[in-house]
């Protein structure tokens, strides 16, 4: 039952053989590079759409009871290491791209939450939202993306609590710390209807802004998928280079993608013959480091506290990726 829904219901198995027969209809060799290409193109973006639009949505229901000074009053009543956590945590149900989470970050340090919760937040949001866990699933397997989501809410509350142990709270720029904290009585009361029309804005606009770089993405790893060598995937990213981890997060970070962007790239480079770790940590980078979110983040907090937001992202990830290399055994 459990591989019936991984690879049917989640991995939209079925959707690949239709795609594969409305080509061969079309006269289009599926054996072929081309054919091979467009195959892997369309099953990828139709699979990844559907699966994007349904998570936004339900998600984005969820998250409706828990604007920024409610989440914060269920915040307050932990203490250390499980504020941490629950901040993590709560990035999960945030279906959003690195970009999108930091308003909410400025919201949660606007509203007196302390700034190692707030990290540990912004770290989680982009990296482990459940609609990567779920689409994790669908590709990659279950092991592998619980392995994902652990090491990225990990990295998250060791990120958020390094940087609370600095007090660096005058880092913060003066616009966020004097902004006034809404309470929560003035949070208007939404109807069904409210949260079904939140949900569905939010999954439009996630959309618009998410499908060009699933297209992008997906371009890309049919390239990889059908047209790199084999070899030179596993002269850069597997086991004979013992930097690859390293590399691929340096060349990661830049980028701008979200999670629905990055991961048909990683499945192609997977399938390739790249390290695991290295594969999981070029989409940890890219969706947790891309250059935009960081320009934005400066406008909330100083050039100080963004080089060790950055430099602690950095030496997690790195660290999480031979960590997967590792255990690549286990989880493939």
């Amino acid at each position: 039952m459990w591989l019936f829904i991984q690879n049917q219901v989640l991995g939209m198995q079925w959707l690949n053989e239709v795609v594969a027969a409305i080509l061969q209809y079309a006269g289009v060799d599926v054996q072929s590079r081309v054919g091979g290409s467009l195959q892997f193109f369309f099953y990828d973006v139709v699979k990844i759409t559907v699966l994007l639009c349904v998570l936004i949505f339900l998600i984005s229901y969820i998250q409706s009871y828990f604007p920024p000074e409610r989440s914060r009053k269920i915040m307050g009543r932990f203490r250390g290491i499980w504020a941490n956590i629950m901040g993590a945590l709560l990035g999960t149900v945030t279906p959003f791209c690195s970009c999108s989470s930091i308003p909410l970050f400025m919201g949660f340090t606007s509203a007196g939450l302390p700034l190692g919760v707030t990290f540990s937040f912004l770290i989680s949001s982009p990296m482990v939202d459940l609609g990567s866990l779920v689409l994790l699933i669908s590709i990659f397997g279950y092991r592998i993306a619980v392995a994902y989501v652990v090491f990225g809410l990990i990295i998250a509350v060791i990120g958020g609590s390094v940087i609370e142990r600095l007090h660096m709270e005058a880092e913060i720029e003066d616009f966020i710390r004097q902004a006034p904290a809404v309470s929560e009585a003035e949070i208007p009361q939404l109807t069904r209807r409210d949260r079904l029309d939140y949900a569905k804005e939010q999954m439009t606009s996630t959309f618009r802004k998410v499908f060009p770089y699933i297209l992008i993405g997906v371009g890309i790893g049919a390239l990889i998928h059908n047209w790199i060598p084999e070899q030179w995937v596993e002269d850069v990213l597997g086991r004979q280079n013992p930097l690859g981890v390293i590399l691929a997060t340096l060349v990661g970070a830049p980028m701008y993608a979200d999670i629905f962007g990055s991961i048909p790239i990683a499945e192609a480079l997977l399938g390739k013959g790249a390290q695991l770790g290295a594969v999981l940590s070029f989409m940890m980078a890219v969706t947790t480091l891309s250059l935009p979110s960081l320009i934005l983040l400066r406008k909330a907090i100083k050039p100080k506290l963004l080089g060790v937001f950055i430099l602690t992202c950095v030496i997690g990830i790195i660290l999480v990726g031979y960590s997967f290399n590792a255990l690549q055994g286990f989880l493939l």
